[in-house]
C-alpha cells in the first residue's frame, strides 16, 4: 500500500503542478525493464488496468530518481 500510495502522489504532482513531459517511469515487461514519458505510461497502462502500479521499478523526473523499488540505486541501469 505505501508503494502505491508514493506512486500516486508522485503521478498526481507530475501531472498538476508540473511538467509530465519531464518524467520517466521503466516499468517490467517480460522480464526486460521498458523506459517510457510518464504521459506514454498512462496512455499504455489505461488507468493501471493493463501495466499494474506494482510493475513499475522506477521513477525519474529529469536526471533525478524520485522512486525505485530497489532502495540504495542510484541509476535505473544498475536495477
Amino acid at each position: 500500500m505505501v508503494r502505491k500510495g508514493m506512486i500516486a502522489e508522485i503521478f498526481s504532482m507530475a501531472l498538476y503542478s508540473d511538467n509530465p513531459e519531464l518524467y520517466t517511469v521503466g516499468y517490467l515487461d517480460l522480464g526486460e525493464i521498458k523506459k517510457v514519458t510518464l504521459v506514454e505510461f498512462l496512455r499504455l497502462s489505461e488507468n493501471f488496468e493493463v501495466i499494474p502500479a506494482s510493475r513499475i521499478v522506477y521513477i525519474m523526473k529529469e536526471n533525478i530518481t524520485l522512486y525505485s523499488k530497489i532502495k540504495n540505486r542510484k541509476e535505473p541501469d544498475q536495477i
